[in-house]
């Protein structure tokens, strides 16, 4: 049976675009409450509006959640390695090579395909292709993200994605020396015209981009650099490192001629050397500051010639980077 939910908009939520209050009251994420909108499950007054609709102090809003559909995917017993779990997110360290979600040309053994078997519940939170899923990293970056296991857990985590409250740190290798020890990337990201596929830095019709780096270590030909994402577009680090003539070391999209040098002694090892590091956000429920650290895997550690993390190092307060915290902007 479909979940019926009825609401009066009150003077607080007077102006308010039509998606922004349902999904304030509803505990929806806004993608979501925005898919129902256009699907007309929302009426104000009786009749269907567009998500931008400026609902009125006093208005009916009734909003029809369907059943969940159920999943076309089966769930796979796909390993996990788990940082973290309660009965609102889960924390994972994601390996190279795991695809987070089923797209053109990959329908089975996803990260998604392993978290349906892990939580029974997940399907429907945040969508049926993507369930629990609230930001992605590319198939070959290894390193921590989180699942929401919650509707109103996913909301929160999109927020705090949205609004940058999130801390994102990472770890590359770049080809060639970097010369300045700290820096700052701005250019604009945006589609190439040339190939929709690829993402590139563009003077007109790109998105404001900004990438913070420190350089941590450098070595024959590659510098080890770790990076803060100010902003989040999609391949920003390996988009903004290429601009700036060091491209991450691997990468076959990106690198040009760089990303068939031969640096490492197992052709089955070779990725692009990118890794999420440190992901600090507030718990959806508690609002506690939670942070969270995944050392790089053993094939980031050889490429960069360490045995260990404590090798590399690194230290939980960088210069150069925002801080991690809930008050850093």
């Amino acid at each position: 049976m479909p979940d019926v939910r009825q609401y009066i908009v009150d003077p607080a939520g007077a102006g308010q675009r039509l998606d922004v209050f349902l999904a304030r009251v509803s505990g929806l994420s806004r993608a979501r409450v925005q898919m129902l909108i256009e699907d007309g499950a929302a009426l104000v007054a009786g009749r269907t509006q567009k998500p931008r609709y400026p609902v009125r102090a006093g208005d009916l809003v009734l909003l029809t959640i369907p059943p969940t559909e159920p999943l076309a995917l089966t769930p796979e017993p796909i390993p996990l390695d788990i940082l973290y779990e309660d009965e609102h997110l889960l924390v994972l360290n994601k390996p190279a090579g795991l695809v987070v979600h089923p797209g053109a040309g990959r329908t089975t053994g996803t990260l998604v395909h392993a978290l349906l078997a892990h939580c029974a519940h997940l399907p429907g939170i945040g969508g049926v292709e993507r369930p629990g899923i609230v930001h992605r990293l590319d198939r070959d970056t290894s390193g921590v993200m989180v699942v929401a296991k919650t509707e109103a857990a996913h909301q929160s985590l999109s927020l705090q994605f949205k609004n940058r409250i999130v801390r994102k740190r990472y770890l590359a290798l770049a080809h060639g020396e970097i010369p300045r020890e700290t820096g700052r990337i701005e250019a604009a990201i945006g589609r190439r015209a040339d190939d929709r596929t690829r993402m590139g830095v563009r003077s007109e019709g790109g998105r404001a981009a900004r990438t913070a780096y420190r350089v941590l270590r450098r070595l024959p030909d590659m510098t080890l650099v770790e990076l803060g994402l100010e902003t989040g577009r999609t391949h920003q680090i390996r988009v903004h490192l290429a601009h700036i003539g060091h491209p991450v070391v691997g990468d076959r999209v990106y690198g040009g001629r760089r990303a068939r040098r031969a640096w490492v002694p197992e052709e089955s090892t070779r990725r692009q050397m990118l890794h999420a590091w440190r992901l600090a956000f507030r718990h959806p429920i508690s609002g506690a500051w939670l942070e969270f650290t995944a050392p790089p895997p053993p094939d980031f550690l050889v490429a960069a010639g360490a045995q260990r993390l404590d090798s590399l190092l690194l230290s939980p307060e960088v210069g150069g980077l925002n801080p991690a915290g809930p008050s850093a902007r």
